[in-house]
């Protein structure tokens, strides 16, 4: 069993900057890759950003470099640093993890979904 819990969200200006949190707890023993997707009100979820426990990152094209993602493999933690804020990045945001756990017998990984957080981008 494993949990997300996702922090950092709120009402920001354009051009404002917001960090968002996600903190993996339970029977973790790793964290082989965890990150962030997006959904507006009446459209699909989509890809934010991601990183594996190696570094290894993948954004959304959307993104261009302003939000770089990092993550403290020791927290089992993954942070968003969202910068120069558009009204568009409005979005419920939710963190995903595929997460190594200690089943009890034998190590096993599963796909874990936050909560979601909700961004919103206004003057």
């Amino acid at each position: 069993q494993v949990q997300l819990v996702e922090s950092g969200g709120g009402l920001v200006q354009p051009g404002g900057s917001l960090r968002l949190s996600c903190a993996a707890s339970g029977r973790v023993v790793s964290i082989n890759r965890m990150g962030w997707y997006r959904q507006a009100p009446g459209k699909q979820r989509e890809l934010v950003a991601t990183i594996t426990s190696g570094g290894s990152t993948n954004y959304a094209d959307f993104v261009k470099g302003r939000f770089p993602i990092s993550r403290d493999n020791a927290k089992n933690t993954v942070y968003l640093q969202m910068n120069s804020l558009k009204p568009e990045d409005t979005a419920v945001y939710y963190c995903n993890a595929a997460v190594t756990y200690d089943s009890g017998a034998v190590y096993r990984v599963a796909d874990y979904w936050g909560q979601g957080t909700q961004v919103t981008i206004s003057s």
